[in-house]
């Protein structure tokens, strides 16, 4: 049959033909299908349209079939689909695929899709997408995603978020971020973090954090720590910061540590608090210090101890 001829089968032709002829399509064959034609298949005809007659299939095509269509697709169909046809898929389409599609998209298929489409991924998809379809998302898709749809992100996808979609990712998008995810999150992507989206983070999310994405932290992100979050950060965390984390530490932030925060720390670390620092130690603080971090200050950090602190 020609393309000519296939262009002018009727609507009712056209939906009595049998699998196995839609199936032995060639794609020319597939391409010359006019919208009104594409419409009329059926779920079972769609199936079997080949990946070659899919991947044949132009925009236009595609953004009429229906929802039922859609959901017809095999996984091998829909990992066929071209960039430009999945750019063109519609709010609805994207919705109505199933969580095995959503899973077979390759990455390149993913990082074409718009935020529009990302928005209206359910929950269920979201959960579908593997590691590297994740990773795939442009930092503008990243940003377009619901709080939902954060909170229903799988730990192995957050964590394999790469620095630039952290950085993109909302102060709203941080705080829906579920303790889980936020103690998987690699080093990496702790130092990604901006200031902005540091101090959004709650109590909860700030007792999550891992001792190594403790010491991820930028120091620029340990000075914009709210004292709310400095003490309630767990003591094996605190214990974990390194020499420079300490030494930016404000006087403000070093005030509101809890006296188990302070015997946390060791010896290179209170070496390492600044004089301003050292004396903004409350007189509980200082006589909390254990012997050997007393031993260790530093000459200039001993000179700066009130006398009130000196008593204590």
């Amino acid at each position: 049959m020609t393309t000519a001829n296939v262009a002018v089968l009727t609507t009712t032709q056209v939906a009595a033909m049998q699998t196995e002829d839609v199936a032995a399509f060639k794609t020319s064959q597939v391409a010359a299908l006019t919208t009104t034609q594409v419409v009329v298949l059926t779920t079972d005809q769609v199936a079997a349209i080949s990946t070659a007659g899919v991947a044949a299939m132009s925009t236009t095509q595609v953004v009429k079939l229906t929802t039922d269509q859609v959901v017809a697709l095999t996984t091998g169909q829909t990992a066929a689909l071209s960039t430009a046809n999945v750019v063109a898929l519609t709010t609805t389409q994207v919705a109505a695929l199933e969580t095995d599609d959503v899973a077979a998209l390759k990455t390149s298929q993913v990082a074409v899709l718009t935020t529009t489409q990302v928005a209206k991924l359910t929950t269920d998809q979201v959960v579908a997408l593997g590691t590297s379809q994740t990773a795939a998302l442009t930092t503008t898709s990243v940003a377009a995603l619901t709080t939902t749809q954060v909170a229903a992100m799988e730990t192995s996808d957050i964590a394999a978020l790469k620095t630039a979609q952290v950085a993109a990712l909302t102060t709203t998008q941080v705080v829906a971020l579920t303790t889980d995810q936020i103690a998987s999150l690699t080093s990496g992507v702790i130092a990604a973090l901006t200031t902005t989206q540091v101090t959004k983070l709650t109590t909860d999310q700030i007792v999550a954090l891992s001792t190594a994405g403790a010491a991820a932290l930028t120091t620029a992100n340990v000075a914009v720590l709210t004292t709310t979050q400095v003490a309630a950060m767990q003591t094996e965390d605190v214990a974990a910061f390194k020499t420079s984390q300490v030494a930016a530490l404000t006087t403000t932030q070093v005030a509101v540590l809890t006296t188990d925060q302070v015997v946390a720390l060791g010896t290179s670390q209170t070496a390492a608090l600044t004089t301003t620092s050292v004396a903004a130690l409350t007189t509980t603080q200082v006589a909390a210090m254990e012997t050997s971090d007393i031993a260790a200050l530093k000459t200039a950090q001993v000179a700066a101890l009130t006398t009130t602190q000196v008593v204590a």
